[in-house]
């Protein structure tokens, strides 16, 4: 039932009363619709917890900023669980202050303030600790004392060090709150990293990887080696060049048609080595400041020994025959989708607890990040389960949306519990778009649960201004996908402008590498890695870049120059980013800027300093820029002008 105090419209918080997200000591934005009847002043605050180690409650308080709309903030500081609680009360005594000073300045009559703030006064020092009670009985013996003039009997009542012991709800009747609101707090590289996707097999396998191609892609700032299915490849229906169905010998077949005779996903391709191979690779990332995460996928070739084992775990066509992926007009004629709701209870139970296992087999070989594909074609209630029985016992686990779905099926995925999505980044390009997407995903409501990944390019994407784009696409694009959110991922070769797509129509890459082995030169002298190294470097320097909630968009009188600025939590380091949109012609621009959203003085000039070139500009509220598509970006580290 409403009560006397209304609160509505929570945030964070999900659609369907899952667990909000954040992660330890991130500064997450609070707020809520909160009003009564009347005009008595209302106070509210946030309080949260760990609910899995019964904490003590923190608090902080929250501000009204107008139309009934509060907002403060919560931090959280150890992984996992959490809980939090809107409460409002009527501020007794600011109400009373209110009213007073203003029939103070009228001339009416106090009389009944007075007994009013003597009442008030007397509750509260039944509360106060002993050494604060004399200063309430002060202000309390001035109240009463009639031979003072108006003034001055209410001189220490109106006293800020008074006030403040009068702050907060008199008693427990006086509460009104809202039920306890889950919140999942993950470790930061849930929100922050940089993932890099490779194929092992075009490697040489997990050691040529780990002792030749790690070192220079830790070199270049990546924090996550993501690695496509590892395990054992059908023979049956095996892809071959192309995608098509006639393979050569030595064609490797696509990593997705998981399983053979060999096993199926918790087995290695012996092609890419062995366990102990496996484990050197997941050690030399670890030494190098890295992790690898594994792909997680959910189908079978014909050969998988599930297919043998447990036929009742897959979709059957009326003639009995099981049934091959679709997605019409694609055919997926090597891979065998996975039932997830058998006729049968006990088969369900047996499946889902089947498929939780092969998570905890890979954790248990030191991997801690998984990139699920395709979650949106299994049940939500499937994911639902898995996610939090994994954490149950390895809260410290990442889970990755593959998800290039409708949106809604996207929140959805999020609000059950993946950490992290894909995201439609790869199909906005314009400067309207990307500002009204980021702008949904940092402050719309699903900014309290769902965390965006943005990839310019995958195995599966070649898209945008890649297809046949040059060098000035590919700095552009990922330009964009370093800054504009904090998690961001590229698939191998895009560093050597790989842009050849399979047709007009179609969005994968010719002779994609699903299919076959890649040989490349990395040491090709014009490589983007030098910049994508430099770029990633400013990520790690500036705290900054590590959220997603505080970008703020920057007004050109240009539409091919899009401009932002983000500010750290704590206010002590600031950047803008300014990018030429346009990777064929010059664009110039005069920004306006919100001085206020950098934290600078709006009276006095500012130093930025940008990264690609190391010169030093003083800037004021409405600088001009000019960018050439061969150098498109500022990157621009701010910092006020010294006295």
């Amino acid at each position: 039932m409403i009560g006397r105090i209304v609160i509505a419209e929570v945030r964070p918080s999900t659609p369907s009363g899952h667990p909000a997200k954040a992660v330890v000591g991130e500064v997450v934005p609070v707020s809520a619709d909160i009003f009564r009847d009347g005009h008595d002043i209302l106070a509210a605050r946030v309080r949260w917890r760990a609910t899995d180690k019964d904490g003590e409650w923190s608090e902080s308080p929250l501000h009204l900023v107008g139309n009934d709309r509060w907002e403060g903030t919560l931090e959280a500081s150890a992984l996992g669980p959490h809980e939090m609680v809107i409460e409002a009360w009527t501020d007794t005594y600011a109400t009373w202050r209110h009213k007073v000073t203003a029939k103070l300045g009228a001339g009416q009559d106090l009389s009944t303030e007075f007994a009013e703030a003597a009442a008030m006064l007397a509750a509260r020092s039944r509360k106060v600790p002993k050494e604060d009670r004399p200063a309430l009985a002060a202000a309390r013996a001035a109240l009463q004392d009639e031979s003072l003039s108006a003034w001055d009997r209410l001189r220490d009542t109106l006293d800020s060090d008074v006030g403040k012991l009068l702050e907060g709800p008199g008693s427990p009747r006086e509460l009104t709150r809202t039920r306890n609101f889950p919140l999942w707090v993950d470790r930061e590289r849930a929100l922050y990293g940089a993932w890099y996707e490779l194929f092992p097999r075009s490697e040489g396998g997990f050691r040529a990887t780990a002792d030749h191609r790690l070192p220079a892609v830790a070199d270049m700032g990546f924090d996550i080696l993501y690695l496509p299915p590892i395990h054992p490849i059908g023979a049956t229906k095996r892809k071959g060049r192309g995608n098509t169905l006639t393979p050569a010998p030595d064609d490797p077949g696509s990593p997705w048609a998981i399983g053979s005779e060999e096993g199926g996903h918790t087995a290695i391709n012996a092609e890419l080595g062995t366990e102990e191979d496996f484990a050197y690779l997941v050690d030399r990332a670890r030494s190098l400041g890295m992790e690898i995460a594994l792909d997680y996928a959910l189908q079978c070739s014909p050969d998988h020994p599930w297919v043998r084992d447990h036929p009742e775990w897959f979709h059957r066509r009326p003639d009995g025959s099981i049934a091959f992926a679709e997605n019409p007009p694609k055919k997926y004629e090597d891979i065998y989708p996975i039932n997830f709701w058998p006729a049968k209870e006990p088969d369900r139970i047996a499946l889902w607890e089947a498929c939780r296992d092969i998570f905890l087999h890979w954790i248990e070989r030191g991997i801690r990040v998984f990139r699920v594909d395709n979650p949106h074609t299994k049940p939500l209630a499937f994911w639902e389960w898995v996610i939090p029985s994994v954490r149950d016992r390895f809260p410290e686990t990442i889970f990755l949306a593959e998800a290039f779905t409708r949106p809604k099926m996207m929140a959805a995925l999020a609000a059950v519990g993946f950490s992290q999505s894909y995201t439609y980044f790869t199909w906005r390009t314009a400067k309207w778009e990307l500002e009204e997407y980021l702008t949904e995903l940092s402050e719309g409501p699903v900014a309290d649960y769902m965390r965006p990944n943005f990839w310019p390019n995958t195995p599966d994407i070649l898209s945008g201004p890649l297809r046949g784009g040059g060098p000035a696409a590919f700095k552009i694009r990922f330009v964009l996908a370093a800054t504009l959110t904090p998690s961001y991922g590229v698939y191998s070769g895009y560093e050597l402008y790989e842009n050849d797509p399979a047709s007009d129509t179609n969005e994968e890459y010719a002779d994609s590498e699903k299919y076959t082995l890649k040989t490349r030169d990395w040491n090709t002298p014009d490589s983007l890695a030098p910049w994508i190294t430099q770029i990633n470097r400013f990520r790690r320097e500036h705290p900054a870049l590590h959220r997603l909630r505080n970008i703020r968009f920057i007004r050109s009188t240009n539409d091919q120059i899009l401009a932002f600025s983000k500010l750290s939590d704590d206010g002590a380091d600031a950047v803008i980013v300014v990018v030429n949109l346009d990777p064929h012609s010059t664009q110039e621009a005069t920004l306006r800027l919100d001085l206020t959203a950098l934290g600078l003085p709006a009276d006095r000039p500012f130093n930025v300093t940008d990264v690609f070139t190391g010169l030093t500009f003083i800037w004021g509220p409405s600088p001009y820029v000019r960018l050439d598509p061969s150098e498109p970006a500022h990157l621009l580290s701010v910092r006020p002008v010294s006295r």
